[in-house]
This record gives structure tokens, C-alpha cells and sequence, in this order.
């Protein structure tokens, strides 16, 4: 199925490229100790009737909101925020609605996309900020360009990393999904299955579903033990190809503070952002046709299966027309899904050229 075919202001595509975990620590005792990231400090805040932990660095200068995305964390981040501090920016980063020690409401409703663009807004409002440049990676990218869609005033540019932005779709995205995918196994149809399944399984097992995902497109993995595509064959975990090392981009204490995260959390929030497919889709149907006004850059790994093999000019002229302003878009060869963590030179390259010729 093609990118182009189900691509929406707010359907994603993330098929995220296989990997994973072979004999890595499984260390039961983990604590929740933060990592230490360069200049970075940890507080509490109140935004949109939640309280919500984000991570900062550097004091003054114009502020960037990074948003993460699934299964992920503001450790994502940990390469770009010492970088644009230093660079003289403010950097803010939350553990999104549903992450980390951000309140995790139990209603699914309360994860729709207005929501969580109300949730960037409220950061801002409590940071007393007027206007930030919103950045996002998968289901942040998402957050981000609809937050400026929702919010314009707010925003004064964009980046998205991974998930293009091409317009509201014209029909309801579960609907296309269920059609194209039928009897097959697909996580995000997966995820929206009745009782919990989805976030059952990754709970019974969170260190054999984040260390297949947090994979390059080269790592060497097993064989999945289900090749069977019929969703009736099993869960996700298992159809996921065992890694055989960890990727040079991620250490064995990196994947320790993600598996202690969501052993602590759980994956229920996470997964109840793709509860609200349908629901973002009629929610927003005052949205059909809108533009992003904003200057925006859209960067990738040109192997990050979001897009679907798409080339710079292709991503260029699906967005275009819904981006007037769109500046640029970078695609990183030999890179994937986890474009900030696997290439963090060239991503962080990127992001301060665009906010430097501002």
C-alpha cells in the first residue's frame, strides 16, 4: 500500500522497520533515574488540566518544543536538546500525555488530537511564551503540524520528522485501513481491537517489543517466529525478527531507561493515540483544505518505511501544496525510522540551518 494512499493531516503510515532483542539485560531491578543529558533539568508543570513532566535546557533565546512519539520518550531527544541550547535556543521537551510521569488520563477520548495539541499550547502558556518553532518525530510530528493547524497563532515555524503532512484524508482512515489490510495483520489496526489487546501484550513484555523496534534498517536479527500474515497467527511481538546486537546508535544503558519507562507506565496511553484515528479524522473536518503557513522542514532517513521509498521531490510535491512555506526537506541516506537517535549529526545539522535562516 502506498504512502500516497493513506496519508493524512491525521492518519499515519509508521511501519516502523523491524528489529530487535536477542539475549540483552533484562534486569527486573531498573530504577527510574534519568540518564544525564548536557545542561538538561527535569519539572513539573500544568498544562490543559494535566501535570506534565518536561525536560529543559538553555535559559533565553527563541524556544523549541520537541514533541516524541511512539513507542518513545524525551530521552529521544537526547542528541538535539545540548545542541540547540548551546546554539542559543530554549529547549523544552515533554514527556507527552500518556508517557513517562506525565498524567495518563484513563478515558481513550481524552488522547485525540485536539487534546494534544492543546496539551503544546498549555506548555507554552506556562513557560510564558508566546509563540515556539514545534518540532515532532512520528507521533509528534503529528501533534506538531496539527497544533499549528489548530493553533496558528502560536507557532511561528515547524519541523516534521518522518510522518509528511499532505492534507486531511478524504475518508475515514480506519475504514481504509481495515479495506486494504482485510484479514492481514496491521499494528495500528492491531492497536484499535477491543479489550486491550495490543498494550496486554507489550506489557507482558516491554524490552522484547522496544529492543525489535529501536533497529536500523540493516540490523541483524532472527527469523520472526510468525510468518504467517493473518492477524488470526498472533500478536506483533513475534513477527518481529529478534535483533542479534544493538545498534551502534543505542547502548545498553539507553534501552535500560526506555524498558524501566514503560515498565513503569505501561503502553495503554501510548497506544490510545491510535484509539483516536477515526474520531481525529471527524473532529477535524473544519480542516479539510487548511495550509500550514508557517516556514517548515520535513526531515528523514531515506529508509524510514513512513514513506515508503518516496524521494525529496515526490515528499516535496505531496506537501507542497498543503505547505506553502516548506523550506526544505532533508532525507538521510542509509537511515531509518529513528532519524534523531540514528543520525543525530546530520539531524541536528538540518535543524539549526532551518532555525538559523529564520
Amino acid at each position: 500500500m502506498r504512502l500516497t494512499q493513506l496519508t493524512g493531516n491525521i492518519l499515519i503510515m509508521i511501519l516502523l522497520g523491524c528489529g530487535s532483542y536477542n539475549a540483552f539485560s533484562d534486569n527486573k531491578d531498573m530504577t527510574m533515574e534519568d540518564p544525564a543529558v548536557e545542561g538538561v533539568t527535569f519539572r513539573f508543570i500544568e498544562t490543559n488540566g494535566i501535570r506534565m513532566r518536561v525536560a529543559e535546557a538553555g535559559d533565553d533565546g527563541p524556544l523549541v518544543l520537541l514533541a516524541h512519539g511512539w513507542p518513545e520518550s524525551w530521552y529521544s531527544w537526547r542528541h538535539q536538546i545540548p545542541a540547540l541550547a548551546g546554539a542559543g535556543f530554549r529547549v523544552v521537551v515533554p514527556e507527552m500525555r500518556g508517557y513517562g510521569q506525565t498524567d495518563a488520563p484513563e478515558a481513550v477520548d481524552d488522547y485525540d488530537i485536539v487534546h494534544l495539541a492543546a496539551d503544546m499550547v498549555g506548555v507554552l502558556d506556562a513557560l510564558g511564551e508566546e509563540k515556539a518553532t514545534m518540532v515532532g518525530h512520528d507521533w509528534g510530528s503529528v501533534v506538531a503540524y496539527s497544533s499549528v493547524l489548530l493553533h496558528p497563532d502560536r507557532f511561528s515555524s515547524l519541523v516534521l520528522m518522518s510522518v509528511p503532512y499532505s492534507g486531511r484524508a478524504a475518508e475515514d482512515p480506519m475504514d481504509s485501513m481495515k479495506a486494504g489490510f482485510g484479514d492481514n495483520f496491521f499494528y495500528i489496526l492491531y492497536h484499535n481491537e477491543a479489550g486491550g489487546v495490543a498494550e496486554k501484550e507489550y506489557d507482558s513484555d516491554p524490552r522484547g517489543l522496544l529492543s525489535r523496534l529501536y533497529l536500523s534498517p540493516d540490523s541483524p536479527r532472527e527469523d520472526p517466529v510468525i510468518t504467517d500474515p493473518k492477524r488470526a497467527a498472533g500478536g506483533w511481538i513475534p513477527r518481529l525478527g529478534a535483533a542479534k546486537e544493538l545498534p551502534d546508535w543505542l547502548t545498553q544503558t539507553d534501552l535500560d531507561y526506555y524498558v524501566a519507562q514503560f515498565e513503569k507506565t505501561g503502553f495503554r496511553g501510548g497506544v490510545n493515540y491510535y484509539r483516536n484515528f477515526q474520531r481525529n479524522w471527524k473532529i477535524t473536518e473544519h480542516l479539510s483544505g487548511a495550509k500550514i503557513e508557517v516556514p517548515t522542514l520535513f526531515v528523514a532517513g531515506e529508509q524510514d518505511m513512513v514513506i515508503g521509498g518516496a524521494n525529496a521531490e515526490t515528499l516535496k510535491g505531496m506537501m507542497g501544496n498543503f505547505i506553502p512555506d516548506l523550506r526544505d526537506v532533508v532525507l538521510v541516506p542509509d537511515i531509518g525510522h529513528w532519524i534523531q537517535q540514528e543520525e543525530p549529526a546530520a539531524t541536528n545539522k538540518a535543524l539549526l540551518e532551518f532555525l538559523r535562516g529564520l
